[in-house]
């Protein structure tokens, strides 16, 4: 009796993934966003086409990738997309940066204005938040704090600013009595960002390829662990553009893993991972 039940309430396969569906779409999303998909993915891509498919009531993966290769607009753009984003991240992940960033901006004169160009689900924009609250009274200007992914449902988690206090273990007492609310009775083990902080940041939906790009200029960038999912010639084409939106002092700041310096004379390495125009 409870192998039938267990087996009527089991998901309905979706049509399995056919010779050549995986390089097409593997061909789609570099196309549309940039990102590479290597073949080491394959399993776990051919197994989301699958469940998307099977989602839209559609009888073939191809049926599905046919749809997004024939409308630019196919609203099962987003979903796919969504599908195939990493977003591995934390609050102050490689946390000299945050230092760094503060001894750039503490003297200025004049708001200070941040790019995180690829925040995720938020806990990187919000550090760089609570690190610029922390010097406002030395200025006495609210910083501009610009937060944009191309993952949709990672921005929504980002703009509700609500995490499993685990995920604020890196986050100093101090900061947590400052800028977080904990959760209690059924949100006991959450904390939420006060609106204070939130406030500070607006977060919009942005693809690094699309040719609008948001004007700055920026005291700083953060682009960080997000190159490694492009190809050289990507890579190159956005540090040519990150140059015309910094401020000419400006500072990017990159993931510990990633090395520009073989890809462009645009910036000069300062150290630790941070970069300025040459």
């Amino acid at each position: 009796m409870r192998g039938v039940e267990a087996a009527s309430f089991a998901l309905p396969a979706g049509p399995a993934a056919m010779p050549g569906d995986f390089e097409r779409a593997a061909q789609l999303l570099r196309r549309r966003a940039g990102i590479v998909l290597g073949g080491h993915k394959r399993e776990m891509a051919e197994r989301r086409l699958s469940m998307q498919a099977a989602g839209l009531g559609l009888s073939s993966v191809a049926a599905y990738l046919d749809g997004l290769a024939g409308d630019a607009r196919h609203p099962e753009w987003e979903a796919f997309v969504n599908g195939f984003t990493i977003n591995h991240t934390a609050f102050f992940r490689e946390q000299h940066h945050f230092g760094i960033l503060a001894r750039h901006v503490r003297n200025r004169g004049a708001a200070v204005s941040v790019w995180c160009c690829a925040c995720s689900t938020g806990e990187e924009a919000y550090s760089i938040a609570m690190t610029l609250a922390d010097i406002q009274p030395a200025h006495g200007l609210a910083p501009e704090i610009l937060a944009t992914d191309i993952d949709t449902q990672a921005l929504a988690t980002a703009r509700r600013g609500v995490y499993p206090m685990d995920k604020a273990a890196t986050v100093s007492p101090e900061h947590l009595r400052r800028h977080f609310h904990r959760g209690a009775g059924s949100q006991a083990g959450m904390v939420r960002v006060k609106p204070a902080l939130r406030e500070r940041l607006r977060f919009e939906a942005l693809n690094l390829l699309s040719p609008s790009w948001p004007q700055g200029p920026f005291d700083a960038i953060f682009c960080r662990n997000t190159m490694i999912y492009f190809d050289k010639q990507t890579q190159s084409r956005l540090l040519e553009r990150f140059v015309g939106v910094l401020k000419k002092d400006g500072l990017l700041f990159a993931g510990h893993s990633e090395n520009f310096t073989y890809l462009t004379n645009a910036f000069r390495l300062m150290g630790q991972t941070v970069y300025a125009a040459a």
